[in-house]
């Protein structure tokens, strides 16, 4: 394709900085400017990501505000009308799951998990503080701190993935919602009438405490994942899947370390 056919070269920004004249006119317009026009034509800034519509820190960062501006929506009403928590989790996990197999990000269902999943934080929050007063901002404020920290630590090169920590990450992550499943059905069987079934006491700690490993684990996996999206020059769009992905990790989190702190306020 010649280049006079590609719209780029056709703009009125290239005429301009050509003098007008297009590609072929390069040489002659050259002579015909002057001395500061080529120093400025020349000393321009390149294009960054955001000009050529490469994903950016930027971006992720606005795009996982607006998720979480989403949950904390959805989580206001929530715990106003805790009996909406139980279709904020089916909701949640069905677009969570539909989300994770898009190969294309869609902003839209994206942030309908971010109400669905807020719904379900704000109704669990809320059953949770009336229990144990305070319980859910200790939750919020630990859950901000645990975040804090892994971003440090992975900025600073001492908690980075690796294969083998990523392998053995897969197996735990495999146990772990095995077990989920096991423990979600007897409890809804009433196998069992402990408020988390059979993670309670010691064995809800020990557990609740792998998860939380598990879980910054998978904050490193999504930083990685977002930095080399940046570094490559991924596309912009893809600044949701990696909001997204964010945004699960933190949702993880916050359920694991609130039902810590409701086993240990429980144990008083």
């Amino acid at each position: 394709m010649a280049l006079g056919g590609n719209p780029v070269f056709n703009s009125r920004n290239f005429r301009e900085q050509t003098g007008g004249g297009g590609v072929a006119a390069g040489p002659r317009q050259s002579q015909d400017m002057s001395a500061d026009q080529l120093r400025d034509l020349y000393s321009q800034r390149s294009a960054g990501p955001a000009e050529t519509g490469r994903m950016t820190y930027g971006d992720v960062i606005n795009k996982t505000i607006f998720c979480f501006l989403g949950i904390l929506a959805g989580a206001v009403v929530g715990w106003q009308l805790p009996g909406l928590m139980l279709i904020g989790l089916i909701v949640g996990l069905v677009l969570g799951l539909v989300n994770s197999f898009k190969k294309e990000p869609s902003p839209v269902l994206i942030m309908l998990y971010a109400l669905a999943e807020g719904l379900f934080l704000g109704g669990i929050s809320g059953v949770i503080d009336n229990l144990y007063p305070g319980a859910a901002m200790q939750a919020v404020l630990a859950t901000l701190s645990v975040f804090a920290v892994t971003l440090l630590l992975y900025r600073s090169g001492k908690y980075r993935a690796t294969p083998k920590m990523t392998r053995m990450f897969t197996i735990a992550m495999g146990a772990y919602l095995v077990f989920s499943l096991v423990n979600l059905g007897l409890m809804m069987f009433g196998v069992t009438d402990s408020m988390f079934g059979l993670r309670s006491g010691w064995i809800g700690l020990a557990i609740g405490a792998l998860a939380v490993l598990l879980a910054t684990y998978a904050l490193v996996l999504d930083f990685t994942s977002i930095q080399r999206g940046v570094e490559h020059g991924a596309p912009a769009k893809y600044s949701w899947s990696a909001a997204f992905g964010l945004t699960v990790t933190m949702v993880w989190l916050y359920v694991e370390i609130l039902r810590i702190i409701a086993i240990l306020r429980g144990d008083e």
